[in-house]
This record gives structure tokens, sequence and C-alpha cells, in this order.
């Protein structure tokens, strides 16, 4: 029995083989990555030392495990797609990919995955390409602190940082992105997670959904982006924690929702945005626990949007807490904290006894009329609100916190 036991492990050991370190650099037994990857087998590592490599593009179609040594520069002449990756299970770590081709039929990168799955891709540089990661149709891919630097001027020139188009089970953490068009894009993809995440300085979105369901977004920051954070088109996305400042502009949020649902949105902090939340189309979301602060509008919710739960919340030092563009209101406020509400707590449960109406007669003139906010702080401004809120007339009735708190929450 012993000796079957014995002859079984060797024929597993035939089976799996061993894993071999292919080395690579100009005074290495390979000068190339491509040579290396050519006698490389599945399951191999290649080690990459510093250095400039300039291949044209590197086609990876084995499962093997690239590393790079003190951060060897793989450079695609602004010609080619740098690294193509057509293998499941492929590493790469450790590189500065630039340089790709420009052009807008075939979208190159600095490295693009095709239809592979267990793709991981940590810890590089990915510097002036145009896009900067491209995943597609794959799955169970990790792209994890990677720092990704474009230099897009129009939306046209530039492809996205980190775009991601019909996968699956996707782990987007710890990345950089700047000067690209989107710093995220997913468009038909589900059940992944983006965290802990800086997206700033990019031309468009920080973040842009489209078609994609059962996502989560985490503990990202979204600065200085052209129009904020947009989900479209999406169902069942929790967003938590993040971070969105400094979107400013014309057409710019702290995030856009248009035709979701069934999303939560908890735990976030909006600060200094044109709009915090542009809520259109939006249906059975809860908005919790967030602060808003500083913001042109707080929450701009139109009338196309129902069963919307916004609860808990803080409305601090906004010019508009929340404004509307129809005179009916199917959606619920409860339990938030206003700063401009001047209410009372006889019964000292920290309620307001007298419910409040966050929307203002002005926040009405101006959605309809943007010229008027040349009126903004006039006396006439002031006392037409206090009498809206006194005797409703242009403003919905139903647009009311029936329990406004009376302290801002701690969150």
């Amino acid at each position: 029995m012993k000796y079957v036991f014995i002859l079984l492990l060797f024929l597993l050991s035939g089976i799996t083989g061993h894993t071999t370190k292919l080395h690579v650099g100009s005074d290495k037994k390979y000068k190339q990555i491509k040579q290396a990857i050519a006698v490389a087998k599945n399951g191999d590592s290649i080690i990459v030392f510093k250095g400039l490599y300039k291949e044209g593009n590197i086609l990876i179609n084995k499962s093997v495990t690239l590393i790079g040594i003190n951060l060897p520069v793989i450079d695609g002449d602004k010609r080619f797609e740098v690294l193509s990756v057509k293998a499941n299970n492929v590493t790469i770590s450790g590189f500065r990919i630039q340089h790709s081709g420009y052009a807008t039929l075939d979208d190159p990168g600095g490295i693009k995955v095709y239809e592979s799955m267990n793709v991981k891709i940590i810890n590089n540089d990915v510097y002036d390409n145009f896009f900067g990661i491209y995943i597609q149709f794959s799955k169970k891919c990790v792209i994890k602190n990677n720092r990704i630097i474009s230099f897009g001027k129009e939306e046209q020139t530039i492809g996205n940082g980190i775009h991601c188009w019909k996968s699956d089970s996707l782990q987007i953490i710890g990345n950089s992105i700047s000067g690209c068009r989107d710093g995220i894009y997913f468009e038909f993809v589900n059940n992944s997670t983006v965290w802990n995440n800086k997206a700033f300085n990019n031309i468009r979105y920080g973040l842009h959904f489209m078609n994609s369901n059962n996502d989560a977004y985490y503990a990202n920051n979204f600065s200085k982006n052209g129009a904020g954070v947009a989900v479209m088109f999406s169902k069942k996305i929790t967003m938590r924690n993040n971070h969105f400042a400094d979107n400013w502009g014309d057409a710019a949020y702290g995030i856009l929702f248009k035709e979701i649902s069934d999303c939560i949105l908890t735990g976030n902090t909006f600060d200094k945005n044109t709009a915090a939340v542009f809520m259109d189309g939006s249906n059975r979301t809860l908005v919790e626990n967030n602060q808003f602060t500083n913001n042109g509008w707080g929450l701009k919710i139109q009338a196309n949007c129902m069963d919307n739960i916004i609860q808990k919340n803080n409305f601090i030092k906004n010019t508009f807490d929340v404004s509307t563009n129809g005179t009916l209101l199917l959606n619920q406020f409860k339990n938030n904290y206003w700063d401009k509400y001047t209410g009372y707590d006889l019964n000292k449960d920290k309620i307001g006894d007298v419910p409040y109406r966050p929307l203002s007669l002005y926040a009405v003139i101006v959605e309809s009329n943007p010229t008027s906010m040349l009126l903004y702080r006039s006396f006439i401004v002031s006392l037409l609100d206090q009498s809206e809120k006194k005797i409703p007339s242009l403003t919905p009735e139903n647009f009311i916190d029936e329990s406004p708190l009376m302290k801002a929450l701690k969150l």
C-alpha cells in the first residue's frame, strides 16, 4: 500500500509539473519579454529587471506571472497596444506601462484583457496610454493598487482609466486615476466591487456605471472631475462611505442617478459640488446617513422619481437643500437634519414639533428661471420663502419632512 501511495504522488507531480523562473534583462538569458513568454510554460514566472523594453505589442497567451524588479518600463512607442492578455490565471505586477497607441476604433490600452479569468493587475504605473487598463468579456479579475495617469484635454481624444465591458465578478481596489475620460467605467458589468480608489481631475466622470447590476462601490474618493459620478440604467447598486467633492460646472454633480432602481446610497459625504445628488428616473432608492455640506444643491430630485426614501441625512450650508421640477412628490422625507429649520421641540424628543418644508419657493423659481439667481440673498427672496412656508402655493404641499431632527447626526 505504501508503494501505491508513493506511485500516486509521483504521477500527480508529473501532471502538475514544476514552475520555472525566467529572467529578463540586459545581462540575463532573455533580453526581451517576448522571448521569455515564447519558451514559458503555464505556471511559470517571468522576472523582468530594470530597463526599457520597446517590443511592440506583447501578447500574453499563457498562464504566467510577470514580475517587474525596480519598475522596468514597457513602452508602446505611441503605436501599439502595450500588453494584451489572452489567457487565464495571469498576474502582472511591478511595471511602468506607458505610451500605448491612440486609436478610437480598436481602443488600445496599456493593458488589455480579452475573454480571460483570474487575471491580476497589481502595483503598476500605467502612464500616458489611450486606455489605461481595459477588461472585456472577462471574469474574476483583480485590478489593485495601480497608479493610472493620462493627460487628456478633451473626452474624444482619450480613453478611460479602468474600462470594464461585459464582465463579471471584478475587484477594482486601491487605484489612483487621473487625466482620463472617465476614471472607472462599467458597462454590462455585474457582481463587482469598486473599493478605496481615488479618481480625480478626470475630464468627464470619476466613476461611470451603465447597464450594470448588483455592484457596489465603497470608500472611494471622487474629486475635481468634470461631472462627478454617474450611475445610469442600472439596478441594485450599493454606494457606501464614498467622498464626492469639488465637482463644479454647469452640468456637474457629486453623483447623477439616471434611470436606476433598488439602490442604496448611505454613509457618503458630499462637499462643494454644484449639485450633490441629481436624481432623474430614480426609483426605490434609499438615501440614508449621508452628509450634504456646502453644495449648490444638496439634492435635485426630478418629478419622474418615485418611492425613494430620504432619511437620517444632514443638510448643512447648502445654497438649496432640495429642488424639483414638478408639483407632485412621490418620495418620502423623514428624520433629516436641516440647518435652515427654525422649529422647536417642546417635548424634548430631539424631533421638531413643526414639520419642515425643505423646498423653498426660490429654488422652484431658479429651477425654471436660472437667471433669477441674481436675486440670491435679497430681502424679497427671503420674504417670498417665508410666505411660501406658511401658505404653500407653488411648492408641492406634500414636499415635507414630518419629523425633522433638531441636531445634526454624528455621521
